[in-house]
């Protein structure tokens, strides 16, 4: 115990210092009409937890205590192909083929989930399976790439799902994530010193797949779990889905998810980070506490806090 609780101190602290030092070096995030900040700052500090958690998650693995190396060798493609695009863009169409070839890399370490409710599991539910798993794995890179556009969202949210989740599902190797999170926070917090970049949120949504992945043998375990990604996942998935209703280019950049709207609307990147780390936490008590029931509980708190938003954000638009 006293050897695992060093670790998780070291990989908060390496992920401190790490963040610390390569922040003079990356490439500056210049603002535009689309950013959500006015000041440029560098991008790119994820490789900072990423690095802490590779570090304390080898040397946890090597005591015996997980197998994360295979891990490693599905996310290595995604984190190169990060941290180019960090540095100059790569074409879409490039990313996703990587993101293609991560989802194929972690069915063929863990398998794939099967569809609710088909027994037979013949050539197409396999099929149907494996696309499913293929859709879900790539489209929560890019969801929580989507997200990451405001100080201290994506890590904060993330911490405390991945904490709630190393309980959940009794995987403790991510508490060493988590506290390169809380490490790399520190810098990441309003106002930011650092941009956690696509390195570090196409990793965390990776990151956060294969966790749930990793339970798809106990569908209940499986779909639970997923639940918890939805207060912040969530956003996105509205977002699309109100783009594509309006006709609007989906593959243009925008400033329309909620939590934009809400900062342009006088919020502060800590008050927004704040509302959406707290519904976070609230769904991983109600679903803890209350099994099926806390999740259709927190469906129901997640719909209606959107709907209170939108609301919000129409009412401040036509009194403006």
């Amino acid at each position: 115990m006293l050897i695992f609780l060093s670790l998780i101190v070291a990989s908060g602290l390496l992920a401190w210092g790490i963040v610390r030092i390569i922040k003079n070096y990356l490439v500056l995030d210049i603002p535009n009409t689309r950013s959500s900040h006015s000041q440029p700052t560098p991008r790119g500090g994820g490789l900072g937890f990423v690095i802490a958690f590779a570090i304390t998650s080898g040397i946890y693995s090597g005591l015996g205590w997980g197998n994360y190396g295979s891990w490693w060798l599905v996310l290595l493609p995604l984190l190169i192909i990060a941290m180019i695009d960090d540095y100059r863009d790569v074409p879409a169409s490039l990313r996703y083929l990587v993101q293609l070839i991560t989802a194929l890399g972690a069915i063929a370490l863990l398998g794939y989930v099967k569809l609710p409710g088909v027994t037979n599991q013949g050539l197409v539910a396999t099929v149907g399976g494996i696309l499913l798993t293929i859709v879900a794995i790539t489209a929560m890179i890019n969801f929580f790439n989507f997200m990451d556009g405001l100080d201290g969202l994506v890590a904060s949210c993330t911490a405390i799902a991945l904490g709630w989740l190393a309980i959940y599902l009794n995987q403790p190797g991510l508490w060493l994530l988590v506290a390169a999170l809380l490490g790399f926070l520190y810098w990441n917090w309003s106002p930011a010193k650092i941009f956690m970049g696509d390195i570090g949120s196409t990793f965390l949504g990776a990151i956060v797949a294969l966790v749930i992945l990793s339970s798809r043998e106990q569908p209940f375990y499986l779909w639970t779990a997923f639940g918890m990604t939805l207060p912040l996942i969530s956003d996105a998935i509205y977002t699309l889905a109100r783009r594509l209703y309006n006709r609007e280019n989906i593959f243009q950049a925008h400033r329309t998810h909620i939590y934009q709207r809400l900062q342009q609307k006088g919020w502060s990147h800590s008050q927004v980070a704040l509302s959406y780390g707290i519904l976070t936490f609230s769904m991983g008590a109600m679903i803890y506490f209350g099994g099926t029931i806390g999740v259709v509980a927190g469906l129901v708190m997640i719909i209606s806090c959107l709907i209170t938003a939108e609301s919000y954000l129409q009412w401040n638009q036509v009194k403006n």
